[in-house]
């Protein structure tokens, strides 16, 4: 019994002591990897230069985000300077704390606010923020490149509020998912070019394919229908380019030649005044641009949408985050692109050029619109912008709408005066051409008066041998009569 006993505590400790070499293998393995990830982590922070992309990828489905960023402070009317604060976010507020505070201060409300990046003079990786109402403007230098654009997408992803959902990261994974399946780039031209190359396996494959267009389009013609929207290599415009400075230089001459003065912001008064004046509808709305580019046609409806994917494609592939704001004034004449900050019209679209307008599916606060421009050589081009907004796209949408339905009526009632102005016209021409047939006819009658009182033998001599004289009165009673006789006969 004792040796049964001897070898059962022997067995137990011996089974104890591999368990807890077991578990301290364990915690010197998981120890391993714990300082291996700290090296791999710390590794980039020490690089002179950015780590790679495909090691550190950058995470765009955040929606709260802490760290140290770079402030910039103005110390003067030209001067600025840069202070090193810890910034973190708290729903959809941006707070700052220093050192020695016991809690953070409000920096901005994050909610419908627009962030892209800046190039500053004396630093790198910055981005400003600006808040709805646009009195708000913060600039901010972050550490690395990736740090920049994990912030630029945080804040992004808290302006869209997508942090009241529940699941917030998830929601912001599958929009970030959808906008880069939304911004993916067609194929080139080669692509397209050898898809569409017919194979060497000869006629079946031609006659199978053949049978089953009917069931099922090819991809083939769904790029013809893209190509045939908008044409492949297009150039894409990502600023406002402002015909001021043309303008300026030939108001600078003209005044030179004139001796006038002319406006050197390339607005005249004159022009400004009467449109606003002239205008029923005034609809002020903030909006940045995205893009314009040149399309092939101006009448189809889903023309819009592809110049929505392919100016995003472009922005996602090129990293291009800055976007002009403006402010868009729909009036009953024409669009205007305004500068929030001088109030100079950077672009002027007449109404009347406007084909169509829309927002995006899915991101309401995207739309655009067509413009059908007549070129110098006599044929038109249509040319479609995409703009982002700060309120509902379809309400823009509808104030053009509406706007085009005013001027489509102003233009009829216009129509309609010129038209009653013609028949008044007409009218008095047909009275002064009586009022002339009519004195035509006077002119007559005084003529033929006048040659059959000439006419008139002259008076017989008395039986005495002395004249008979007439006076004044007689004659021209006579003259009268004579006179009433004939309106008689021609009125007869």
């Amino acid at each position: 019994n004792l040796t049964q006993q001897w070898e059962d505590f022997l067995g137990t400790i011996g089974t104890s002591v591999q368990n807890v070499r077991r578990e301290m293998e364990e915690e010197v393995g998981q120890m391993q990897q714990t300082i291996q990830q700290m090296e791999r982590s710390c590794d980039s922070l020490y690089a002179p230069c950015d780590p790679d992309p495909a090691h550190s990828p950058v995470c765009r489905n955040l929606t709260r985000k802490q760290g140290y960023l770079y402030i910039r402070n103005k110390t003067g009317l030209v001067s600025s300077s840069w202070e090193r604060q810890y910034f973190f976010t708290q729903g959809g507020n941006l707070m700052q704390q220093g050192r020695g505070e016991v809690a953070g201060g409000l920096v901005m409300d994050l909610d419908n606010c627009s962030v892209m990046a800046v190039d500053s003079d004396d630093r790198r990786f910055c981005f400003q923020a600006t808040s709805f109402d646009g009195k708000r403007v913060v600039t901010l230098q972050a550490e690395s490149r990736k740090d920049c654009e994990e912030w630029i997408s945080t804040i992004n992803n808290i302006s869209k509020r997508i942090y009241l959902s529940e699941n917030a990261e998830e929601l912001a994974a599958r929009v970030n998912q959808s906008a880069i399946e939304a911004v993916t780039p067609s194929p080139s031209f080669q692509q397209r070019h050898e898809s569409m190359r017919p194979s060497s396996k000869g006629r079946a494959g031609r006659a199978s394919s053949i049978s089953s267009v009917g069931s099922e389009p090819s991809p083939a013609l769904s790029v013809l229908s893209l190509d045939a929207l908008v044409a492949p290599d297009t150039p894409i415009q990502f600023d406002i380019i402002s015909p001021v400075s043309e303008e300026n230089s030939g108001q600078s001459k003209t005044a030179a030649q004139s001796g006038r003065r002319s406006n050197p912001f390339g607005e005249s008064g004159d022009n400004t005044s009467e449109d606003s004046e002239d205008s029923i509808l005034h609809q002020l709305f903030i909006v940045r641009f995205l893009g314009s580019m040149e399309v092939r046609t101006a009448e189809s409806a889903e023309v819009i949408s592809e110049t929505m994917r392919q100016i995003l494609a472009a922005r996602a592939i090129h990293n291009i985050f800055r976007m002009t704001e403006s402010h868009l004034l729909v009036t009953c004449d024409c669009l205007k692109l305004i500068d929030p900050q001088t109030q100079v019209t950077r672009l002027r679209f007449p109404l009347s050029s406007v084909v169509q307008c829309s927002s995006h599916q899915d991101n309401k606060r995207l739309f655009g619109f067509v413009l059908q421009s007549a070129s110098g050589r006599g044929d038109s081009r249509a040319v479609c912008y995409i703009f982002e907004s700060n309120n509902d796209g379809e309400k823009i949408c509808d104030s053009i709408g509406l706007a085009k339905q005013i001027a489509f009526h102003s233009e009829m009632d216009r129509k309609a005066v010129e038209k009653r102005k013609e028949q008044d016209k007409a009218k008095e021409k047909q009275q002064e051409e009586l009022s002339k047939q009519r004195q035509i006819e006077k002119d007559l009658e005084e003529q033929s008066r006048l040659i059959a009182a000439s006419s008139r033998p002259a008076n017989p001599p008395a039986s005495d041998g002395q004249f008979l004289v007439l006076s004044n009165s007689q004659s021209e009673d006579s003259d009268a009569g004579d006179e009433g006789k004939k309106r008689g006969e021609s009125e007869a």
